[in-house]
């Protein structure tokens, strides 16, 4: 039976090189200034032969220094993940850090099991989308001074640096288009509020911008992401009640107009005819849909990348207070919005 070959050591290569340890290790950190060219030839050889390779983890520990970023992410399903998850990945590449990613899939329990695991790694420092993690873990984060930027999501009563979407200019520009799309009726459809951020400032600046214009009437609804026997009740009711006016549904994130465009289609309802459909984020088939669905666009890359580059500067001994960097979203009209055939 084959065995694979056990890895060569630096006890290896001093072996065969006839020399110490030290020598060797010398030679590994760049001090070859020190050892005499006949010793440099015998552990380059020695080195190549063996095809040893030094433990860049235990290297960096010695120094104090491990060059890993963190990330826990909520859902690496979703196209938004993914997008931030690039990224932070491009930045960590640019800034010579190696990325630990956590897919928690939207698990509180995962959260504290993933922050353990990290810490174990000694990484210098880590990059959150949270969930809604409780006291116990928000304490361990607290007391590990481990720099850390948060994502998308705050958390309550927890100072951190954030990076992500200008929620409230979002949640404006796009109601204010389907304002100006004549619609008269809006529905909010969002997953469960509970203290999301998110959520709670697209649906404020959602009704702010509508309480200015008498004429339109706004409803909102919550619905689990996966309840779909829920969502299809919800939707077919508000078209019933609604159909006889300009009538249109909007969805709080990209997840969640994925299953809204599911349930339409099981209701034979169609976008850009029977009633109109904006999502917030850009989704790859948003532009394949029936005529095209509405989206806010989200720079998700540039958030990322801005929020690992936050870590990094923290990493390096910026004290500054905690901020919150957030940016401006993208409106692409597409014929979900337009009920071309209507009055």
């Amino acid at each position: 039976m084959n065995r694979k070959a056990s890895r060569a050591t630096i006890s290896d290569v001093a072996k065969a090189a006839k020399t110490g340890k030290t020598s060797v290790s010398r030679y590994l950190n760049g001090e070859q200034n020190v050892l005499s060219t006949d010793l440099k030839q015998r552990i380059e050889t020695a080195i190549a032969e063996l095809n040893y390779r030094p433990s860049q983890m235990a290297r960096g520990l010695k120094r104090g220094r491990t060059r890993l970023i963190g990330l826990i992410i909520a859902d690496i399903t979703n196209p938004y993940s993914v997008d931030v998850m690039g990224g932070i990945e491009a930045a960590c590449r640019a800034q010579g850090f190696t990325l630990l990613m956590c897919n928690t899939n939207n698990q509180v329990d995962q959260e504290q099991h993933y922050l353990n695991l990290l810490s174990s790694y000694q990484v210098e420092g880590i990059v959150v989308n949270a969930v809604g993690m409780r006291e116990e873990v928000l304490n361990h984060l607290q007391q590990s001074f481990l720099p850390m930027v948060l994502i998308d999501r705050k958390i309550p009563d927890f100072d951190c640096d954030v990076v992500g979407l200008d929620n409230m200019e979002a949640a404006t520009q796009v109601t204010e288009h389907l304002i100006e799309q004549r619609f008269e009726t809006l529905l909010f459809v969002t997953e469960p509020l509970g203290m999301v951020n998110t959520r709670l400032e697209r649906l404020k600046g959602f009704n702010q911008v509508a309480a200015q214009y008498p004429h339109c009437h706004t409803e909102q609804a919550e619905v689990a992401l996966h309840d779909a026997a829920k969502l299809d009740r919800v939707l077919l009711e508000f078209y019933q009640r609604n159909h006889a006016k300009r009538c249109a549904v909007l969805a709080v994130n990209g997840a969640l107009t994925l299953q809204v465009a599911r349930s339409l289609k099981r209701l034979e309802l169609n976008w850009g005819k029977e009633l109109g459909l904006l999502g917030f984020d850009e989704l790859v088939w948003s532009e394949l849909a029936g005529v095209g669905i509405t989206t806010l666009k989200q720079p998700t890359w540039q958030i990322g990348y801005a929020a690992l580059e936050q870590v990094i500067r923290r990493i390096e001994g910026d004290n500054s207070p905690p901020r919150e960097q957030v940016w401006s979203g993208e409106l692409i009209v597409r014929g979900s919005t337009r009920l071309e055939g209507q009055n």
